[in-house]
């Protein structure tokens, strides 16, 4: 929305895709490699004359940060690492505004086993004076620690955005059809949206409601929904669908989708997954596998700089998976992605298939077929 309104400005997200470097993008473009490996030794170079002994993540955050600032953009729009409170990215003071998109269990061992508790984390973005925009469909729990947390800190304005007869409410949709985005596409455009507007309240730029439509028409977001054509990998003609639904709550999201849009009477799924350690397969696999469905359990490869992010066994994945639900054929492919993908191709035939579970599988994917195409 601020780059089709001609706002310069910056993105930061994480975890990257398939190189380190497009988690950052100015105006819409992600950053060239050299520059931000020149920028990287720079911030890297600091961080061992001070003896700061930053970590991996704080020292992308800073070198992010220093890109923003020799671009000279006006706006950045940055996306919390893990949790929010403690976050490098959380050393921003002053935001123009804050969010917070709906809050699920995950990464419990850092950040609390309870809603409320991850919600407190989650709320430590908020800062004096500054607004914010709040999911409402929010358990209760993690309503209250937000208007808690938000008095503390004297916050500014907390915009919520209410759902009537499951119709997110924003000013948007009085110039966008809703007709081909799914109820939590929705949320996530009326919070951006709302945020914009916001944020740009408080400046002197301003943004043509008419170019937001166009903006949000034209967004794509890999790896989340995505329709995605892997026959240079495996000679299937068929798209086949990507999601990195990694927790419980965007399992259910994906889930929901697939039981809508290609279980086409009733028709049986195949599904190839990888989950990162750590996760809870007995919250995630329910939401996604039916009877009848073809399962390969598969293994996402090593993350750049990312050492401590690491798989779960596909044994293990398999052996959860055949606990919960009664699959027509089902087997662990730990080794080559490449074979696997192959062999689930060839089992499900011209069924529906579904590569899902982790931002790190969607990654290989993509890397996987970038690679097939410059050969």
């Amino acid at each position: 929305m601020l780059h089709a309104s001609g706002i310069p400005c910056g993105r930061f997200t994480s975890p990257h895709l398939i190189d380190r470097w497009d988690c950052i993008t100015v105006n819409e473009k992600v950053v060239d490699e050299s520059f931000f490996r020149k920028i990287e030794r720079q911030v890297k170079s600091k961080n061992e004359q001070e003896g700061i002994e930053a970590s991996e993540f704080e020292l992308l955050t800073a070198t992010a940060f220093e890109i923003f600032a020799q671009e000279k953009i006006k706006i950045g729009v940055v996306e919390v690492g893990l949790g929010g409170r403690l976050d490098a990215t959380n050393t921003v003071k002053d935001p123009l505004v804050t969010v917070i998109t709906k809050i699920g269990k995950d990464h419990e061992v850092l950040l609390g086993s309870t809603l409320s508790e991850i919600a407190y984390q989650k709320a430590g973005i908020l800062k004096s004076d500054a607004p914010a925009v709040v999911d409402s469909t929010n358990h209760k729990d993690v309503l209250k620690v937000i208007a808690d947390v938000s008095k503390e800190v004297r916050s500014g304005i907390v915009k919520y955005i209410e759902e009537i007869n499951g119709q997110p409410q924003s000013g948007i949709w009085a110039v966008q059809s809703r007709t081909a985005y799914q109820r939590h596409q929705q949320m996530n455009i009326s919070l951006a949206y709302e945020a914009v507007m916001l944020a740009l309240n408080q400046t002197q730029l301003s943004i043509d409601p008419e170019q937001c439509v166009a903006a949000i028409q034209h967004t794509s977001w890999p790896g989340r929904l995505q329709m995605l054509n892997i026959r240079p990998l495996t000679g299937r003609f068929q798209p086949i669908l990507l999601d990195g639904a990694h927790n419980a709550q965007s399992a259910v999201v994906l889930g929901s989708y697939v039981d809508e849009k290609l279980r086409e009477s009733g028709k049986p799924v195949t599904w190839v997954v990888a989950i990162s350690k750590g996760k809870d397969l007995r919250e995630i696999l329910p939401a996604l596998l039916k009877p009848g469905d073809i399962l390969a359990a598969v293994e996402f490869g090593p993350v750049d700089q990312m050492p401590w992010v690491h798989p779960m066994p596909a044994e293990e994945i398999l052996d959860t998976a055949r606990t919960m639900v009664l699959l027509d054929r089902s087997w662990a492919a730990p080794g080559s992605l490449d074979d696997a993908l192959r062999s689930s191709v060839e089992t499900s035939a011209e069924r529906p298939m579904v590569i899902a579970g982790s931002l790190y599988l969607v990654s290989d994917v993509l890397r996987l077929l970038r690679n097939t195409h410059s050969m």
